[in-house]
Order: structure tokens, then C-alpha cells, then sequence
């Protein structure tokens, strides 16, 4: 593909893209101070059409949240309740059934599962939420707790990271999502979730999963109070991590949602951030298959402009997601396998329906 530079300050980048060659820190500086951001969109797009072609990925999955009761206080939740608080629940096994049977459909492959960091149960009920979901949908891939999840577990249970983990995989766990991550520097966590698990403690939690077998995600907090060069730096704590055990199977950059709904354009992030974070994200994380685009954050119409910008992956049919939507997201709470489609096809690429492996379910021509 032949890229015409506006910005010449961008030619060294661009050799070492075509090249192959990893990008610095100072490099993503670069890409995030240009004003050239059509260029850094035909980068990505190009490394992207490199790992996937014109191939883009959906899943029809559930998101479950079984207790939005935590101990933490992170700045920027809306979705937390205190024990007792109005609002606060935890579901019992009767409520957790009945919560997927009236959202359920036979094309459902992932229960996708976070929550709270709730004390008030003990750490069999996390395994009994796994146990119960396995018994009742054995086709269903768990995709659960985060790798600050796994770090709460150790403590309210007594067990190393390791041991929390491979009761969760003998209950039925099959990969860990990425959240809990926000920004993996210690300045941000400090100010931002300081009750939760630090940058080592998460990175560990991953590991250890890497080392179990398991692969997982990660995710990236973006747009609060953290500096660009933060930002990077998470990327590439990430590589660095990716590079000895290659158990990430994709990144996934998130939008910081206000509290509020009604909340203005000035508390969002904007549509040229979000477009940018996810071009570079693709083009530091060069040993990461794929770069999602969740439409949940940051809006159908966006997200297929995504598709250009590096993106592979639009997430999936969620059903009812409320994290994000409790902290102001604008977006509807869930998608169609067709409105997915429709999406995909809009951009010009090809709808590719996945298990949450990246194991081809149906390719739509």
C-alpha cells in the first residue's frame, strides 16, 4: 500500500511499520501529536490487513454481572453498591438461571462474567457461579472475573493467585476477560482504584492464567487522567508480557463513560481519540493477533469507522450490559447477530462470526 505522509515527521514510523519493526514509546508520542491522523489510520489499517485481511470478528455472547456489591471505590464506577445500599444486589443460583433463561438463545457461545468485589460471600459462591452456568450450558465458553477479581479472590480466600486460579478452572473457567486493568502505572492507580489490585499484581494474575494454559484479554481505561505517555507505557507493559507467553489473544481500548448520562460533550472522550487510541493501539501492540473496537463505549457508527483504523473486532451481542451504562453510555444495552452484520458488511470488510477463540464459527460473504 503506498502512504502519502502530510506529516514528514512521521517517514521513520513509517519505515519501521513496513518493516516490521517494533515501535518505541517515543514513537507512539509521535503518532499521538500528529495532526497527520490519516496516516496513522492507513498504518494501523495496513498491519491489520496483514494479520486478518478483510476478516472481522463478532461473538453472540451474555453478559452476566452477579453482584454489583464491592469493597472498592474506584473514581470513575457508577456500577458499585455498598452492602445494604438501595440498589445493591448478589444473585442467589435461582436468580443467576433465571437471568440467563429469559435472555437466552441456542446461539449464545460465551457467558462473558464480572462483578463487584464482593466480601460479603466467600469465594465459593464465584466458584458456584461457574459450576451452575457449566451444569446448565456446557456449550458455553465462561469467560470470567478479572485479573483484579483473581487478586481479590486471593485475599478473601487465603490462597495464592495460582491456587484461586486452578479452582476456577476446575469449576470450569476457560479464559479470564481483560478489565480491572485501566491504566497498568502505579500514579494512576493510586488516584483512580487504589483499593484494587496494583499493575504487578494484575500483569501477575494474567501470567499465572498464561502459564495454566488459559488465554485472555486486555483492556486499556482510556481518557480520564491519565497522560498520553501513560497510556503507552500500559501497551507496552502488555507486549512485554505478550512476548513471553503469547496468551493474549486481543486488546481491547475502552472509553472512559461519565457518570452521568446527561453528562456533556466536554466529559467524553472524543470521536478522534478514540479513533486514534485504537490506530495505535494497533500499531504498538505488534505481537497481539487482534484490536477491538467496543461498540458498547464508544457507538455503532464509530466503531465501523473503526474498521480502517486497525480494528478486527467489534466484541458481540452482549444481550444487556450494564457496567458501562451505569457510568453514562449512550449506546443501546445490546445488538443483533444481523444489526452486527449489517455493520461489518457497511464498512466493506467480512463478517466473520467466532467462538471466543477466534475459531471460526460462520463466514458472511
Amino acid at each position: 500500500m503506498s502512504i502519502v505522509l502530510l506529516d514528514q515527521g512521521l517517514e521513520d514510523i513509517k519505515a519501521k511499520v513496513t518493516n516490521g519493526e517494533r515501535l518505541s514509546i517515543e514513537d507512539g508520542l509521535k503518532l499521538y501529536d500528529t495532526a497527520d491522523l490519516l496516516t496513522v489510520a492507513q498504518l494501523a489499517n495496513q498491519v491489520n490487513i496483514q494479520k486478518n485481511g478483510s476478516n472481522v470478528y463478532f461473538i453472540q455472547n451474555m453478559y452476566i454481572n452477579p453482584t454489583n456489591v464491592c469493597e472498592a471505590s474506584c473514581s470513575f464506577c457508577g456500577f458499585k453498591r455498598k452492602p445494604g445500599e438501595e440498589g445493591a444486589y448478589t444473585m442467589n443460583e435461582e436468580d443467576l438461571l433465571k437471568y440467563v433463561e429469559e435472555r437466552w438463545n441456542d446461539n449464545i457461545r460465551e457467558f462473558h462474567i464480572v462483578g463487584g468485589h464482593n466480601h460479603e460471600v466467600p469465594f465459593d459462591y464465584y466458584l458456584d457461579t461457574i459450576r451452575t452456568l457449566k451444569k446448565h450450558y456446557p456449550q458455553c465458553t465462561i469467560k470470567a472475573y478479572t485479573g483484579a477479581e483473581i487478586e481479590f479472590f486471593s485475599r478473601i480466600s487465603g490462597l495464592t493467585m495460582k491456587e484461586v486460579l486452578e479452582e476456577l478452572i476446575k469449576a470450569g473457567l476457560d479464559t479470564l476477560p481483560g478489565g480491572g486493568a485501566e491504566i497498568l502505572t502505579e500514579n494512576y492507580r493510586l488516584k483512580m482504584s487504589p483499593e484494587k489490585a496494583s499493575t504487578d499484581q494484575w500483569l501477575e494474575a494474567h501470567e499465572i492464567a498464561h502459564g495454566l494454559g488459559l488465554k485472555t484479554h486486555a483492556t486499556m481505561l482510556y481518557g480520564s487522567i491519565e497522560s498520553k505517555e501513560e497510556r503507552l507505557i500500559h501497551m507496552d507493559r502488555l507486549r512485554q508480557l505478550q512476548d513471553r507467553t503469547n496468551g493474549y489473544m486481543v486488546f481491547i481500548p475502552l472509553a472512559m463513560q461519565p457518570k452521568s448520562i446527561n453528562a456533556g460533550l466536554k466529559r467524553r472522550t472524543s470521536a478522534y481519540d478514540d479513533l486514534r487510541t485504537i490506530a495505535i493501539s494497533r500499531l504498538m501492540l505488534d505481537n497481539f493477533d487482534h484490536i477491538k473496537a467496543y461498540w458498547i463505549n464508544i457507538g455503532p457508527q464509530l466503531t465501523q469507522m473503526a474498521l480502517t483504523f486497525g480494528s478486527s473486532d467489534i466484541h458481540g451481542t452482549l444481550i444487556e450490559e450494564r457496567i458501562s451504562h451505569s457510568v453514562g453510555a449512550l449506546t443501546s444495552q445490546g445488538l443483533t447477530r444481523d444489526e452486527l452484520i449489517h455493520l461489518i458488511k457497511g464498512a466493506n470488510k467480512v463478517p466473520v462470526e467466532r467462538d471466543t477463540f477466534y475459531n471460526k464459527i460462520k463466514v458472511y460473504e
